[in-house]
């Protein structure tokens, strides 16, 4: 088993094909939601001391897919993301240890500090003469903080949507 000292220090680039950039949020208050986005990229520099990390992440959030064409489109809508105005979600790193990954994370404007649950999965060669790094990290934040308060009241009580969304992420790195 490998583990995070097998990391080379340097620049990684995440492989998109293999990454996923993930949500999850509650509707009704009976069901989960799941979605992604497919457009992303980071930039990953490994330091000499892993503490030394630092990530720098962009999230083009019309890449948005939650499997209904109808809520994708809604979610781009100004009630949610506003993508025509706010096209992108960003990540940079202010603090990385082998459990966590501390930033700030900014949506539709609004930049908060997020903390990650780190998970190292693993480095292996590849087929290809290269090297890869497996990591998965997991959050949860309140979508009105950032300015995403459109949401419906129920009867009965509740609401249509969560303010609680889970944020998972399942990223793959290659050694450039």
């Amino acid at each position: 088993m490998t583990t995070l000292k097998d990391l080379t220090p340097g620049v990684w680039t995440v492989d998109p094909s293999h990454s996923t950039v993930g949500f999850l949020a509650r509707h009704l208050m009976v069901s989960k939601v799941r979605g992604s986005f497919t457009e992303f990229t980071a930039d990953v520099k490994i330091g000499e001391q892993f503490e030394d990390s630092t990530v720098s992440a962009t999230v083009q959030l019309a890449s948005v897919s939650t499997g209904s064409e109808d809520r994708d489109g809604h979610l781009k809508s100004p009630d949610f993301f506003d993508v025509e105005n706010n096209p992108t979600m960003t990540f940079t790193s202010t603090k990385v240890t082998p459990d966590t990954l501390e930033g700030d994370l900014t949506i539709k404007g609004v930049t908060k500090p997020v903390t990650f649950e780190l998970e190292f999965d693993g480095v292996s060669a590849d087929p290809w003469g290269g090297t890869r790094a497996g990591f998965e990290a997991t959050t949860e934040i309140n979508r009105k903080d950032f300015g995403l308060t459109w949401n419906v009241a129920v009867e009965g009580g509740g609401v249509l949507v969560s303010e609680k969304v889970k944020i998972n992420l399942d990223i793959q790195l290659v050694k450039a």
